[in-house]
């Protein structure tokens, strides 16, 4: 019986690509997205293809692995990543995946190392990727060569670390010289965690996103962060006030008298940096507006730096002040399942229970961060309904909401091969 070639299999996700890509196409300007983006499961998977797969995505801090064999992990979605400190002081990243039969090689998240060794057959790696060891049952005529980890793509700026899946990703230097600058008198390289916590939210990674993206919901939502945060960042918002003019212009002088970067910076719509004061007479993000640190950051000289509020999409907002800074890292689990990992880091030499007290640091963003996840999840399950459809944003209140949701359909777009449409500008 003659035999027949198998037959091509298709993308499994063609269809969706292109109803996805049409949704894109036709949806209402400054409205939330058609509810598929939301909770379907082919849609979260072409998130995790064509976004997180394909742009730079936030993993950590390098002061995390500070000296050669100390490593991290990160799971961008099926996909388990290793950063490892090499013996050349450069940070490498691999999938973490040995060569051998699949088995992860690192199964925790942090620690040190001599090697790379994978603990099913102990097939043994460089920190460099390089296999050095696979036993001596191989055959003589098996290249250690050809079996090195599969790197990641790599790039680090103001102490953080940014990876992507993607041979070929999108240009980042240019954010990523900003950072330097501006992280400078922070020296990054010198900091620590003092706090770490981690809350799975039961919801898509967008409405994480966009939750942050707007304080339209803060006064009703967040007390004790509105007892050290001003709700805007910008005195172009037509909701600034003269009396918070005023106080920009004093701190931005004050700022460049301790030559202090303050400048609103923006790459496109995916980043952004900008320094903006806390309320008149706070100077940290804590319940009582008091430093949480009592050794400041860097050469840092004074406490009043109002925050650095840097922004990452399509997964990091972060907020550096004169005494600590917190750092947020945001990954999708599932169509409506959001791993969101909160750090706060210190000078390296501050002193836990004499410099800083980690339960008093912590207080603001705990409360704020599980205020959000219930507005969140709130939010999802209401979607989920037959009676949602996409909703007008708030040009004055939701300009970054925006310009997230726009980010990612010109992304989403062109990462599928399609022309995004011309999309409204909103200043933010």
């Amino acid at each position: 019986m003659e035999s027949k070639p198998l037959a091509r299999l298709d993308d499994p996700l063609a269809p969706a690509r292109e109803a996805a890509a049409e949704m894109l196409r036709s949806r209402q300007r400054n409205f939330s997205l058609p509810q598929p983006f939301y909770n379907d499961e082919r849609v979260f998977a072409l998130d995790m293809q064509e976004i997180f797969g394909k742009e730079w995505l936030f993993a950590g801090m390098t002061s995390e692995i500070p000296t050669k064999g100390n490593f991290m992990t990160v799971e961008i979605g099926d996909n388990p990543v290793i950063l490892v400190r090499g013996n050349d002081g450069q940070v490498h990243g691999f999938y973490n995946v040995c060569r051998h039969r699949g088995s992860r090689l690192c199964v925790k998240e942090k620690g040190k190392v001599a090697k790379l060794v994978c603990p099913y057959h102990q097939w043994t790696y460089e920190l460099d990727g390089r296999l050095l060891f696979a036993g001596s049952d191989m055959g003589e005529n098996f290249d250690l060569n050809q079996y090195g980890l599969k790197p990641v793509q790599v790039k680090t700026g103001g102490g953080f670390i940014f990876v992507s899946l993607a041979d070929e990703p999108p240009a980042i230097d240019d954010f990523l010289a900003t950072l330097e600058h501006y992280l400078a008198p922070y020296d990054m390289e010198n900091t620590k965690v003092a706090v770490e916590s981690s809350i799975v939210e039961q919801c898509n990674w967008k409405l994480v996103i966009e939750n942050n993206r707007e304080c339209y919901h803060c006064n009703g939502s967040h007390p004790e962060l509105l007892n050290s945060l001003q709700e805007f960042d910008d005195t172009d918002d037509p909701r600034a006030t003269p009396a918070y003019k005023a106080l920009v212009a004093k701190k931005q002088a004050d700022w460049d008298a301790l030559q202090v970067p303050w400048q609103l910076q923006r790459f496109g719509k995916r980043n952004r940096l900008t320094r903006t004061p806390l309320l008149d007479g706070a100077v940290s993000m804590t319940m009582d507006g008091k430093p949480a640190c009592q050794k400041l950051m860097g050469r840092l000289q004074s406490p009043d730096l109002g925050s650095l509020r840097i922004l990452h999409l399509p997964n990091s907002w972060n907020h550096f002040m004169g005494d600590h800074a917190l750092v947020f890292r945001v990954l999708p689990l599932g169509p409506q399942q959001t791993l969101v990992t909160t750090k706060w880091l210190v000078h390296k030499d501050a002193v836990e229970g004499v410099d800083y007290d980690p339960a008093e640091m912590r207080k603001v963003w705990d409360a704020t961060n599980d205020q959000d996840r219930r507005l969140a999840e709130e939010n999802q399950r209401g979607i989920n309904s037959q009676a949602y459809q996409p909703g007008p944003y708030s040009e004055t209140y939701e300009f970054g909401v925006i310009d997230f949701i726009n980010w990612y359909g010109e992304r989403l777009l062109e990462n599928l091969g399609h022309t995004a449409p011309e999309l409204q500008v909103v200043k933010g």
